[in-house]
């Protein structure tokens, strides 16, 4: 669920224009992750410079839109002026920064806004280097749910065997194999504790990310649950895996639709829930926002006008029924929301029609699509899971929250009649399970990318038990 405001970048592909010498382009190489800063919200992004014979070159990737590879156009680095454009529908997103050491920090402007962004040479920071290769077989493999192709790698110790495995499973938004968010990649970690502890992995990309086809906001979390139960299928034919004893990895959404695969399908031998509902869409959305907003520092009225809008936006989501009504609202709602921004913030903003139209049509676009259709009222509670379960939370998620989720979770289990859940909540995590201050999404860019003591520890030896 991520569900902090950000501003909406359409990226667009384009041909990188060459710039710099080769000698200039030393300086830049490499991999640099870290975030946009526009109007108090994050973006995470990571940025690949490479020299090639033409000269400088750049991708981008944007984890929370699934935005992966895109190239970047008029690349340019003279030391230590840092350049780099990103064209897109709503206007060329420009980066101009300056190479201070391992970092590059600057301005970005696109359509009116105007913010900051900083990135950090990548040190794969809490992911373990381990002596090369691996102690596993790593393998591309690809999968098809009808006309959907999904891409991804599947993870196998070398000796011994066979093995039980485990599908992760997403969470919202499109992401990409790793579950990449602002340079971090809790799939990655993951997947290498678990495969060196004798446990296969099968994690891939989601729809329309990387090299799988489809779309995600044309999808409902049922056909993900399709495209789960085609990765299980595929693990069920390999002679490296036990065929009875596949598990699935679930985060965030994937809490939602682990327990659809489990509960419907055969096959299903365990179910890991990592921060997953346990209300309708519409509950969780209500309580997500209501943290956030308190963690931030919003006054009651701010909450109240909050609640209230969603009220009105989920009704017209299921009515069909003032749209032009709410559009005209939220438009206003995001002026006078510009107009308090500190005096600094606001003179920053030099287009305010094409801030106010970027913000609202990007809401509007969000709620029309079939997956919040079918988010907003689907209850998890419909598909009681009779499979091992184990239920992990974070003390201070606040896009899951605990008090929320955890009691209502045990109680559908029990009248379920499952006879083999454990529910744990982890302290002082957050909603990607790091240690965390408050809990809120705008810690995440400045974190430090390590979960929390015994996350990774609990899962390995509960799988263990009952598949090893």
């Amino acid at each position: 669920m991520k569900n902090h405001r950000t501003i909406g970048l359409v990226v667009g592909l384009v041909l990188c224009c060459l710039a710099g010498s080769a000698y200039a382009q030393d300086g830049v190489v490499g991999r640099w992750e870290g975030a946009i800063d526009i109007m108090g919200s994050a973006l995470g992004i990571t940025v690949v410079f490479e020299s090639t014979d033409e000269g400088l070159a750049a991708t981008i990737d944007i984890p929370q839109q699934g935005a992966q590879g895109i190239s970047l156009s008029n690349v340019s680095f003279e030391d230590p002026q840092v350049h780099f454009e990103l064209p897109a529908p709503q206007g060329t997103a420009v980066f101009d920064g300056e190479l201070a050491g391992d970092s590059i920090a600057g301005s970005f402007t696109q359509a009116g806004f105007t913010g900051t962004f900083a990135v950090a040479r990548a040190t794969e920071e809490g992911e373990v280097v381990h002596e090369e290769p691996p102690p596993y077989i790593e393998q591309e493999v690809t999968f098809a749910n009808g006309d959907v192709t999904l891409a991804g790698t599947l993870t196998v110790p070398r000796s011994g065997g066979p093995f039980p495995a485990v599908v992760m499973i997403t969470g919202s938004g499109a992401q990409n194999r790793d579950e990449e968010l602002f340079g971090f990649r809790p799939f990655r970690i993951i997947t290498d504790h678990f495969t060196r502890n004798g446990i296969a992995v099968l994690r891939y990309d989601d729809r329309g990310v990387g090299g799988s086809t489809g779309s995600v906001s044309e999808s409902t979390s049922e056909d993900f649950a399709m495209d789960v139960l085609a990765a299980v299928r595929l693990l069920q034919n390999r002679d490296e895996i036990v065929f009875d004893k596949i598990g699935l990895v679930g985060h965030s959404e994937g809490g939602i639709v682990a327990p659809i695969v489990a509960a419907r399908h055969e096959g299903v031998a365990f179910v890991v829930l990592m921060a997953g509902t346990s209300v309708t869409g519409e509950e969780i959305l209500f309580a997500q926002g209501e943290a956030i907003l308190t963690a931030n520092g919003a006054t009651a009225e701010e909450l109240r006008n909050q609640r209230d809008m969603q009220r009105r936006m989920f009704e017209v989501v299921r009515t069909g029924v003032g749209m032009e009504e709410l559009e005209a609202d939220l438009r206003q709602q995001v002026r006078d929301g510009i107009e308090s921004l500190p005096d600094d913030e606001r003179t920053a903003i030099s287009d305010m029609d094409a801030v106010v139209d970027a913000e609202v049509n990007g809401q509007l676009s969000a709620i029309s699509s079939p997956w919040f259709h079918f988010f907003l009222d689907y209850d998890p509670a419909e598909d009681l899971v009779n499979v091992p379960v184990l239920a992990l939370f974070g003390e201070l998620d606040l896009q899951v929250p605990p008090e929320v989720n955890r009691a209502l979770l045990e109680d559908a289990l029990r009248r379920g009649g499952n006879q083999d859940f454990t529910v744990f909540t982890f302290p002082r995590a957050n909603h990607l399970f790091l240690t965390a201050e408050t809990g809120s999404p705008n810690e995440y860019p400045t974190m430090e990318k390590v979960f929390v003591p015994g996350f990774l520890e609990m899962m390995t030896e509960w799988i263990l038990e009952r598949a090893g």
